[in-house]
């Protein structure tokens, strides 16, 4: 059993900073990869930032200059710091990776349950 917990949206006035952390829990014999993805009402989900097992990142256009992705594998989380961020960037954040649980099995992806990020004044 694999948990992924998100923790760290809320109300962010506009030019304002959040930091979200995802901690991943249970069997875990290793994460390949770990992703920040959100959703607004209406639309598809989409990937904001991702970080390979190497350190690799990749991050999407729209928030590049803005958000960082890091990764402490020692804890098994992730974090995405937030900064001038803009009323567009409202949406529930999703934590994603790709953990393999058992040896000889192949890995699977894992969500987090979201959590809320509203930038408003």
């Amino acid at each position: 059993q694999v948990q992924l917990v998100e923790s760290g949206g809320g109300l962010v006035q506009p030019g304002g900073s959040l930091r979200l952390s995802c901690a991943a829990s249970g069997s875990i014999v290793s994460i390949y990869a770990m992703g920040w993805y959100r959703q607004v009402p209406g639309k598809q989900r989409e990937m904001v930032a991702n970080i390979i097992n190497g350190g690799s990142t990749n991050v999407a256009d729209s928030v590049k200059g803005r958000f960082t992705i890091s990764r402490d594998n020692a804890k098994n989380t992730m974090y995405l710091q937030m900064n001038s961020l803009k009323p567009e960037d409202t949406a529930v954040y999703y934590c994603n990776a790709r953990i393999k649980v058992r040896i000889g099995i192949a890995a699977s992806d894992y969500w987090g349950q979201g959590t809320q990020v509203t930038v408003s004044s």
